[in-house]
């Protein structure tokens, strides 16, 4: 596995999320990079490379989780170390990309924040971004760098499949979530029905307003890129019970679970929470009913792609199953 502009492979991990760099580098069967990454008293972050990465192909793993100042600090200097130490190429990989909603101005006197990220990371010295569906499309257009952006939903899709759930409809959390939505409801041979809300001012509470679509006697599947507070799924669970709906399931990609979203996810009419480990969920964020799929395998052929020269597109394009396929084939490996 070697391209002709870089030599070996190398993947560290800032603390961000290191069970999902190390689950990564066992898909790859590739070394898991040393690198010391850690703050000082005064709370200034320190980071040594330990690995040589002379014209090495460098990948840092980092999603900018909870704490989310500190994990972006330490994903900056860590890429600033990198091309310090002659790095061949550094590919920020962020699985989670933080700041997504602040992807444009919608009131007056508001910064672009996730247009800030982008330039603190070019800045710093990456030469490429790998991330996971992103909140906003458009912040691949705030880089002047090649950005990767992986999706999550074949795997969420192929699961249900194999459930095989009869009268399904997947239902969108509000208009901007329905693109997402309907691409999983076409997977899955089943209609779309769409929640429409307003959101209170700056905080993270939602007001339901309607149900776009027929729900009534059906099970549904709630579809949504993160749960964040939690708020508004759980207010469109309620709602769909309101509506007849008789079971309630939900996915998404990012568990962010912040405050008490555990806590009311577990009281929430749901019967299951089906999730990735784009974020890592701490033991008292572990609700009864979630399930977490594994991304690793999906990053890490990826990372090999970019590695070799190849297509990442065609994960996607050439057969819309592969990219769900791929944990499984891994899982059929490890078992021999």
């Amino acid at each position: 596995m070697e391209a002709a502009a870089y030599q070996d492979l190398r993947i560290f991990s800032g603390n961000a999320h290191p069970d999902l760099a190390r689950a990564i580098c066992s898909y790859l069967q590739t070394a898991f990079g040393a690198c010391e990454v850690f703050e000082f008293s005064n709370e200034n972050v320190f980071v040594r490379v330990q690995d040589n990465v002379r014209q090495r192909d460098v990948f840092i793993v980092q999603p900018l989780v909870s704490p989310v100042n500190t994990n972006i600090m330490e994903l900056l200097i860590m890429i600033d170390a990198m091309k310090r130490a002659s790095a061949g190429r550094v590919t920020a990989v962020v699985p989670y990309y933080a700041y997504g909603r602040s992807d444009k101005k919608d009131q007056p006197r508001v910064p672009i924040t996730a247009r800030l990220l982008a330039n603190l990371i070019e800045t710093a010295g990456a030469d490429r971004l790998l991330t996971v569906d992103l909140h906003a499309g458009q912040i691949q257009g705030f880089f002047n760098i090649p950005v990767d952006e992986l999706t999550a939903l074949f795997m969420i899709s192929r699961y249900f499949k194999d459930m095989d759930l009869k009268n399904l409809v997947v239902v969108a959390t509000d208009i901007g979530a329905s693109k997402r939505a309907r691409n999983v409801a076409q997977s899955l041979n089943a209609p779309l029905a769409i929640i429409e809300k307003r959101r209170l001012d700056n905080d993270d509470e939602s007001q339901v307003l309607n149900v776009i679509g027929e729900v009534e006697g059906m099970r549904a599947l709630i579809v949504d890129d993160e749960i964040d507070t939690g708020t508004t799924i759980i207010n469109a669970a309620e709602t769909l019970k309101d509506r007849g709906v008789t079971d309630i399931y939900m996915a998404c990609t990012h568990p962010v679970l912040s405050g008490s979203a555990a806590e009311l996810l577990a009281a929430a009419p749901i019967k299951q929470l089906v999730v990735t480990d784009t974020i890592p969920i701490s033991a008292e964020k572990h609700v009864p009913q979630i399930e977490v799929l594994s991304i690793a395998p999906l990053i890490g052929e990826a990372i090999s792609r970019i590695h070799t020269g190849s297509s990442v597109g065609e994960l996607f394009r050439m057969d819309p199953d592969l990219a769900a396929s791929v944990p499984q084939t891994m899982a059929r490996a490890e078992r021999g």
